[in-house]
């Protein structure tokens, strides 16, 4: 037990290492376990948990792989500020407890949706980081009226060399093994689903990407896990993108750059997107 318990915890450190503090605890934080804001919708077969804070045009916020509401700490007194901030734990995620044996960033996308659907919220800017970017993707992709313009950082369309270092592939199936040889207790059975995710998904097409409708900003760190080449790969095929590549940042651009983080992405859903022709273009 000892020897499985340290294999665990090793990949566990590997993986936390690579995503350099992702996701991240605010353990003095209240949000995504605040009582008071906190409601449950009976979405597509489980119970979603939700926090809403503040007042105005809508703004939902999509945490990634292993996550849940209270990521995004350092972003939610900033937003609520102006916006009605939505905060939701993704399917077998926090609160969000999903008896179901699959799970696909599909599922999660249309989850989404369909809380959406039980807010009678027919449009929102959306901040999804991480595979909370990938669930961003798919939900302009697969319902773009829903979406009136998304943020992403550290997002992906595949889970190849082509995205990621290559050295760092391998580290969800070490951890996969890992999990594999523990009791199967319903909390390690479900940590075995949410991460194969990583080692799986996603799959999104570069046509796919061709035809979201709304004004998208991609960011990423130039030290990110996701490699910047890929991250402008996503830019270059969304039409109304704008790419943001932070200096000296990993995954975790939303907190080692909060502030400038918060403040870029306000500008961006509050100015009219901005076409840009030719290289002479200075202004």
């Amino acid at each position: 037990m000892a020897r499985k318990l340290l294999l665990t915890f090793a990949a566990i450190m590997l993986v936390g290492f690579a995503f350099a503090q992702y996701p991240p605890v605010f353990k003095g934080s209240n949000y995504g376990n605040n009582s008071k804001a906190g409601h449950y919708a009976d979405v597509r077969g489980f119970k979603m948990y939700y926090e809403i804070y503040g007042k105005g045009e809508p703004l939902l916020l999509i945490h990634g792989n292993g996550g849940s509401g209270n990521n995004f700490s350092g972003q939610i007194p900033y937003f609520s500020k102006h916006y009605q901030v939505i905060l939701a734990d993704s399917r077998a995620h926090g609160k969000s407890v999903d008896p179901a044996d699959s799970l696909s960033y599909e599922m999660m996308a249309e989850d989404f949706n369909a809380l959406l659907d039980v807010l009678k919220i027919k449009s929102c800017n959306v901040i999804g980081w991480s595979d909370g970017g990938n669930n961003g993707l798919l939900l302009a992709i697969h319902h773009p009226d829903k979406v009136k313009k998304l943020a992403i950082t550290g997002a992906n369309i595949w889970i190849d060399a082509r995205a990621f270092p290559a050295d760092l592939l391998e580290l969800p199936d070490i951890l996969l093994d890992s999990l594999s040889k523990l009791p199967q207790t319903p909390e390690i059975k479900n940590a075995i689903k949410v991460w194969k995710l990583v080692y799986t998904e996603p799959n999104i097409s570069l046509k796919q990407l061709n035809g979201i409708k709304c004004p998208t900003l991609v960011i990423g760190g130039d030290h990110d896990i996701i490699l910047p080449k890929h991250s402008l790969l996503i830019a270059e095929n969304i039409p109304q993108s704008t790419l943001w590549i932070l200096p000296n940042s990993g995954h975790s651009t939303l907190i080692n750059y909060k502030n400038q983080f918060n403040k870029t992405v306000a500008d961006f859903f509050q100015k009219p997107y901005r076409v840009i022709i030719g290289g002479n273009r200075i202004n």
